[in-house]
């Protein structure tokens, strides 16, 4: 007899679903989306790097929720009209605001290919974990961290910097920070940055409860990297009043200027202290893949936690962030928990020991591996350290162009990849410099020639080019100086800063 029978079939689900009812119309506006997106990509050193967006244009997503659909090939439309044309620009060659990579056509094809499986990465017993295990492996070798550590993919910086120290706090505190949380700590916990550490660090140490007063700021050298007397004196001062150091935090380039460090004094300073050393190299920490900034970088595999994204000098899609955490035990202690309804088994979708949200606050997370995946197969590491290479022999020449021109002037040392210059002609006073450069860099984004960004060097207002661009060629910096240039020549002849 069925085992249906006698049951009650008045209550009925649907039928209907959200897959597409003509999959032939369907493939036609995704491979127009394709060819669309390619041809995007390789024609873009044509287009203006940035545009502002039209105030018409920004009313129109101010539209109600859809109740019902509408064709996808019309939604297309309206994206091709009112997205694509306003769009950040950091997949132009002459994009160098902030630090973000342009992207690669390999990382557009993975994230669709990872968005047709769409697996959740937080564990399991399926081909993805495997995929991002590979991938963490590799990033170990790649940057001299021992086969033996752990790490977790992140959306980026900010989470590897945060998980970074959170394990610090977990390791160090001389607590179980975990059941007891700080208030069982008999003396208060300290961490050390420098006044050129990014701002995820000072997000972090609030958020772990350490709280911003105990984030000790300390001066840097006339580089720009952390002093060590300064940091010497700070800890002694904090030990003697009773607090304990918890955690050195140290740039492998600097968000500011690109400023890397002592690594290997701070390692023994860390050391010394008993403190936990964590490296912040967001952008920096890859270079190392470039022989000329190995150097520079040496001390950086004696962390114990290491943060970079591969967003930026791995110049793939967003987001794609690591951390790397070289006691995998506890890494491990740090996040895991293991509820009923996440119970492992031998065999079957619940297999595996150990699951990646054991090394995250994550569970769900989406298959960002599979584009790193691809992109070091693809092109390999060798490749990719001539890359960035080129990326920082190209800081070099606009440092040089810069410091060869009279009314330009360079406002930092560039020993990585950012160069931070004005516009400055002679017998201009300085109280002017700012607001002229400021209004420069503006008309400069708008004119769609180039986009740097802003930032100060010491009180004074920089144009700042982060190059981390693959597709940056060296003509492109002649381009971005001689606009310099003609920009700021105009504003004079208007009599900036009176008449602006």
């Amino acid at each position: 007899m069925s085992v249906m029978a006698g049951q009650d079939h008045s209550v009925r689900g649907t039928d209907e679903n959200l897959d597409p009812s003509d999959w032939g119309e369907l493939r036609q506006v995704a491979h127009r989306m394709l060819d669309d997106s390619l041809d995007y990509l390789q024609g873009r050193r044509d287009d203006p790097v940035w545009q502002p967006m039209p105030d018409a244009v920004r009313a129109s997503f101010r539209s109600p929720l859809p109740l019902d659909g509408e064709p996808l090939a019309d939604v297309y439309q309206d994206y091709r009209e009112r997205v694509v044309p306003y769009a950040m620009g950091n997949t132009h060659p002459r994009f160098w605001a902030w630090v973000m990579g342009g992207g690669t056509v390999e990382g557009v094809l993975a994230d669709m290919l990872a968005s047709t499986l769409n697996p959740n990465m937080g564990g399991g017993n399926h081909s993805g974990p495997e995929v991002e295990w590979q991938v963490l492996d590799w990033l170990k070798e790649m940057l001299g961290f021992p086969q033996d550590a752990s790490g977790i993919l992140v959306s980026g910086g900010s989470i590897a910097n945060l998980i970074g120290l959170a394990v610090a706090r977990n390791e160090r505190s001389g607590v179980n920070s975990r059941a007891s949380g700080l208030q069982a700590l008999p003396r208060g916990l300290t961490v050390y940055a420098s006044v050129e550490g990014h701002s995820s660090v000072q997000r972090a140490v609030e958020l772990l409860g350490i709280g911003d007063d105990n984030l000790r700021r300390i001066p840097v050298d006339a580089a720009d990297r952390m002093s060590l007397p300064d940091l010497r004196r700070a800890i002694a001062e904090d030990v003697a009043t009773g607090l304990r150091p918890l955690a050195v935090v140290a740039n492998a380039g600097s968000t500011n200027t690109g400023a890397v460090d002592p690594l290997d004094a701070l390692a023994d300073v860390a050391a010394e202290h008993g403190a936990w050393f964590h490296v912040d190299g967001a952008f920096g920490a890859l270079a190392y893949l470039a022989p000329r900034a190995r150097p520079l970088l040496r001390g950086m595999e004696r962390a114990d936690s290491l943060a970079f994204d591969l967003h930026k000098f791995a110049y793939l899609p967003f987001e794609v962030g690591c951390v790397l955490v070289r006691d995998a035990e506890a890494h491990y202690r740090t996040f895991t928990v293991h509820p009923d309804y996440l119970e492992r088994a031998p065999r079957g979708l619940a297999g595996g020991d150990r699951w990646l949200s054991d090394f995250t606050p994550q569970l769900t997370r989406g298959f960002r591996a599979l584009k790193v995946w691809m992109s070091l197969r693809t092109h390999g590491v060798a490749k990719l350290g001539r890359v960035i290479e080129g990326n920082l022999l190209q800081a070099q020449r606009l440092a040089a162009l810069v410091e060869a021109i009279p009314e330009l002037e360079l406002l930092a040392p560039v020993a990585l990849n950012v160069v931070c210059f004005r516009f400055s002609p002679p017998g201009l006073p300085e109280e002017h410099l700012n607001s002229l450069n400021g209004e420069l860099l503006l008309r400069l984004q708008e004119s769609g020639i180039a986009a740097p960004s802003g930032t100060s060097v010491r009180g004074r207002f920089a144009i700042r080019c982060a190059i981390t661009n693959h597709r940056t060629r060296d003509d492109d910096l002649d381009v971005l100086v001689e606009a310099v240039l003609r920009l700021g020549r105009e504003l004079l002849a208007q009599g900036w800063p009176r008449g602006g």
